[in-house]
């Protein structure tokens, strides 16, 4: 039950980088990927560097993409000594707010300046749309991250409906698309009254893209984008690892908003189709049970 940006068949090995040319002597994380990789991996990359450089959640520092002798690529980023996420958890939740703050605190901040005077000194830019400035992916799977303006257009256009083409593809599953029909009608109605300010996302935050060291939390192999805070916690409530610390901790900065329970249904049902299209129909009851349900 596993979201991966990698491909099944894949080496993780340790190298250690002395005269390598990449500038360190630091013991690195090589990853090497020999189908679609280097899409994902730039992918990765550009949402590792997006992350670190809000300097809120740690995250193992980006280093290089590159090619290598016969057709394959590796991912060169900082080596972490780290195991599951235990003793960190609040502390993770604390951060993980933070993170989806900080591009809103960027624009509060604009905003008291009276002007775009300055902005362009700081490293993170205030970003006021809905998207990424390059393809990221939820598994081998590539995501459409072109701007929006409007965060239910970004969703149903951008996650849902690449989503519901490959089941129609795939298996021609005409519940799944009659219920689609219905549920475009009805996602308006779910963010009534809701303020969204982009948000930058992991994406991908299950369980096993969460660990710890001795001085925190660490998150690892996002798919990043901005997006709606809330989306965030649809994938880690699905398959656990997160203790009710974490959430005390993150709602203590987000408070849940009215709706939230749908609204987070709603996003599961993204991830629930992405694995339906990944590993198979094991998941389309899941898919069709929230359609279900949210059209009701």
């Amino acid at each position: 039950h596993r979201c991966r940006n990698r491909s099944q068949i894949q080496n993780v090995f340790q190298a250690n980088a002395d005269g390598d040319g990449l500038g360190c002597a630091n013991t690195l994380t090589l990853s090497l990927n020999i189908w679609q990789a280097r899409r994902m991996f730039e992918g990765e990359m550009a949402s590792l560097e997006a992350i670190w450089k809000t300097q809120t959640v740690k995250v193992p520092k980006p280093i290089k993409v590159i090619d290598l002798p016969g057709g394959t690529t590796a991912f060169v980023m900082e080596h972490l000594e780290m195991g599951g996420l235990n003793r960190h958890s609040a502390l993770l939740g604390t951060q993980l707010a933070d993170l989806h703050l900080h591009n809103q605190k960027l624009g509060e901040k604009l905003k008291k300046e009276g002007s775009t005077v300055g902005q362009g000194q700081t490293e993170v830019q205030f970003v006021d749309q809905f998207g990424f400035h390059t393809v990221t992916c939820c598994g081998y799977l590539p995501q459409v991250n072109d701007w929006q303006n409007d965060w239910v257009t970004f969703f149903a256009r951008q996650r849902i409906q690449p989503q519901m083409d490959m089941i129609e593809k795939n298996s021609g599953d005409r519940e799944a698309r009659e219920l689609w029909a219905q549920l475009q009608l009805k996602i308006p109605s779910l963010f009534c009254d809701v303020e969204i300010v982009p948000s930058l996302l992991h994406g991908d935050l299950w369980g096993g893209n969460v660990a710890e060291d001795d001085s925190g939390p660490i998150i690892f192999d996002p798919a990043s984008f901005y997006g709606h805070s809330e989306y965030e916690l649809a994938i880690a409530g699905m398959f656990g690892g997160f203790s009710s610390s974490f959430y005390s901790a993150y709602h203590g900065k987000i408070p849940k908003a009215a709706g939230f329970e749908k609204r987070l249904k709603l996003y599961q049902l993204f991830h629930y189709m992405n694995h339906w299209n990944h590993f198979g129909s094991g998941y389309r009851g899941s898919s069709l049970n929230i359609m279900r349900n949210l059209v009701k």
